[in-house]
């Protein structure tokens, strides 16, 4: 019931909408109502030897046109309201997801999150725009046939409507079945929905190992289960479904000995009769409806529940009310007893002391899994320290603002992904305001500049999903000058041209060799040619400082007359 007031709470700023479209559902069941009165009087008047069946005829049409035209208008405002709860709810999925830290997506599947952005939300869509306004209508039906019912014969409508128990003991019996049943339909679906997505995603690596077969294996057992899960859900609405259309019908069996005997005994007119049976046809149509909306909220709820989960995970990384503002200064860094793990009970860093002055380049060096990303990580604020601080000029960077402190500090990694847009987007992604000559100038500084000549549209040509049309190196390349052009504060390159071979690294270094000095920069690399660039290198090993030595632009500078590197370290 919780997550159920939660999805009405949806259409609060739709009010006006959906008071209107319950009634225009209601004009249309007054016609529709009118319709067996209306063929009773008929039937009447003809039994009398009246003549004026053209009047009847012309008034059973007209109340048909009405109920046509109300229906239609209703459908209209139902289904803008329907898809305006989509658009709402998506937009603020999509909002919400931005917000969340990066640990929430290191342990969620993506494919997981598109099924609760999709299918999840068509199914909360269906029931808010139509299920719930045919429940509304349909409950309105009801209840005024059922007035009219006990106006016109009580008897009958106590024969009529004995089944009434029953049809209510079957619907709450399917409604406390298909719950459950529609959640783990949902949950498959998005199953399925993950597996595709790591398939496509990783298309060159299920191609490289020759893995279509184990994946399409993969795939067919996630489509086996939700064939499965789904087919008892469809079990349960072939049963139920029928049973609850079936129930009113001995009603109307019952209605049909009963109101024989009424109607010779001379109690109720032919034409009352006729009528009283309309009435009762009437109801059978808002009985079935009330049993489909039923089921469209018991996936409403279960989808809800799925999209609740998420909009109601809190994000670790949060401003701090209020905010600071980014402080004046030239990007002074200070990494203070900083101690931090994916798993806070086996940390990555531990106590880890550095401070890197404005304008200085710092290279950082390891083996794997010693930190070196993870530290990286913490400036730019992907993670919040466990213990300790990250100071960017003299303020913790939890103090800051976000939007911020993520353009004064621009990470660019071996792994940074493109997107499926133009080069010139690509480039221009963090300022989209730059002009071609300082995109081109991004991509030279880069080693890119060839890319120009071999794309066919040069910055024009779509580079594909996660640059496909490029080869590892040429992505690399291009994430590297999308850094280049932001000149932020403090700027973080972690390994970003691993894919290139030595020459190719050793003429980017030469090239951007003037640009690192531009800001603050940290540079975590394997290889040595870009660590040259530094004028200090400190070695990182089990969380902690193992070494530290000048870099060759630390030693060119400190053999010039008072010179001096620009880095320490705090062991």
């Amino acid at each position: 019931m919780r997550t159920f007031r939660r999805l009405l709470g949806l259409l609060d700023r739709y009010r006006a909408a959906v008071v209107a479209s319950v009634l225009l559902a209601c004009a249309a069941l007054a016609a529709g109502v009118a319709i067996p009165y209306v063929i009773g009087r008929a039937v009447d008047d003809i039994r009398a030897g009246g003549a004026r069946l053209e009047f009847y005829g012309a008034a059973i049409a007209a109340l048909a046109i009405v109920r046509w035209l109300v229906s239609v208008a209703r459908r209209l405002v139902a289904g803008r309201v329907s898809l305006g709860v989509e658009r709402d709810l998506r937009n603020l999925m999509y909002a919400h997801l931005h917000r969340l830290d990066s640990a929430f997506f290191d342990r969620s599947e993506i494919g997981q999150l598109v099924s609760r952005t999709t299918a999840d939300l068509q199914s909360i869509r269906f029931f808010l725009g139509y299920g719930l306004v045919f429940a509304i209508q349909s409950l309105v039906t009801l209840v005024v046939a059922l007035a009219v019912m006990v106006w016109s014969s009580p008897l009958l409508t106590v024969v009529a409507l004995w089944p009434a128990p029953l049809l209510i003991a079957a619907a709450t019996r399917f409604g406390r079945r298909n719950r459950p049943a529609s959640q783990l339909v949902q949950q498959r679906l998005a199953e399925l929905t993950a597996e595709a997505e790591q398939s496509l995603a990783g298309i060159q690596v299920v191609k490289a190992h020759a893995a279509e077969a184990w994946r399409q294996h993969r795939f067919a057992g996630s489509a086996r289960r939700l064939y499965a899960q789904a087919l008892v859900s469809t079990r349960l609405r072939a049963f139920y479904g029928p049973l609850i259309a079936f129930l009113p019908q001995l009603g109307l069996a019952t209605l049909l000995v009963v109101g024989a005997q009424a109607v010779r005994s001379g109690s109720v007119t032919l034409g009352e009769f006729v009528a009283f049976y309309g009435y009762v046809v009437v109801l059978s149509g808002p009985m079935r409806t009330l049993g489909m909306a039923l089921g469209m909220a018991q996936r409403a709820v279960a989808a809800g529940n799925r999209v609740f989960e998420v909009l109601d995970r809190r994000p670790a990384i949060v401003e701090r009310r209020p905010a600071r503002p980014l402080p004046r200064g030239h990007g002074q860094l200070e990494l203070r007893d900083v101690w931090f793990g994916y798993d806070p009970a086996r940390p990555i860093l531990r106590g880890l002391s550095l401070t890197i002055e404005p304008g200085s380049v710092l290279g950082i060096e390891g083996p794997t899994g010693c930190g070196k990303s993870t530290l990286a990580a913490l400036v730019a604020r992907l993670y919040d320290v466990d213990r300790g601080a990250v100071l960017l000029d003299g303020v913790d960077v939890r103090e800051l603002r976000l939007a911020e402190l993520r353009r004064a500090v621009c990470l660019a990694s071996a792994d940074a992904p493109l997107l499926p847009l133009t080069l010139r987007a690509n480039v221009a992604y963090g300022d989209p305001a730059a002009s071609d000559s300082e995109i081109v100038a991004a991509l030279t500084a880069a080693g890119a500049e060839k890319l120009l000549e071999e794309l066919p549209q040069g910055l024009d040509t779509l580079l594909g999903e996660r640059g496909q049309r490029l080869s590892g190196g040429q992505r690399q390349r291009v994430a590297l000058a999308r850094a280049l052009l932001l000149r932020p504060r403090v700027l973080i390159l972690d390994d970003p041209v691993a894919s290139v071979d030595a020459r190719t690294e050793r003429l980017i270094a030469e090239r951007i060799a003037p640009i690192v000095r531009r800001q603050t920069t940290l540079i975590v690399a394997h290889r040595p040619a870009l660590l040259e660039l530094a004028d200090r290198v400190v070695a990182l090993d089990g969380g902690k400082v193992r070494d530290r030595r000048a870099g060759a632009a630390g030693r060119s500078s400190a053999g010039a007359p008072g010179a001096h590197g620009r880095s320490t370290v705090d062991a």
